[in-house]
């Protein structure tokens, strides 16, 4: 299982600020738990062949390794505390859960 996360920054939050925090806690801390095999952020820079800004300027992809650990682990004190901060910075995310189709059952 994957969930893909698009979201903009909130209005007055500075690109550097969200981006030093993101290097320094949120990818870090997210990368080690224990149900996560991948975790990655990007940023959007233009959209392919098109004039026009990019509809979300963030995307984060997480690749779930185990749902039930998953859970647990984004229930941790830790983890509500760095849900609260991704609040401060991202404005109304949204967080799709996806199925690889190429991935067998």
């Amino acid at each position: 299982m994957y969930v893909f996360v698009l979201f903009n920054l909130k209005p007055g939050v500075a690109t550097t600020e969200y981006e030093a925090w993101a290097k320094s806690t949120d990818i870090p801390t997210v990368r080690k738990l224990s149900s996560i095999k991948h975790f990655d952020v990007y940023r959007s820079t233009s959209l392919l062949g098109a004039d026009g800004t990019p509809p979300y300027a963030y995307v984060e992809l997480i690749k779930i390794g185990n749902d039930t650990e998953f859970g647990a682990d984004v229930s941790t004190p830790k983890m509500q505390e760095i849900a609260a901060q991704f609040r401060k910075f991202a404005d109304n995310p949204q967080f799709m859960v996806m199925d690889d189709i190429t991935e067998e059952p």
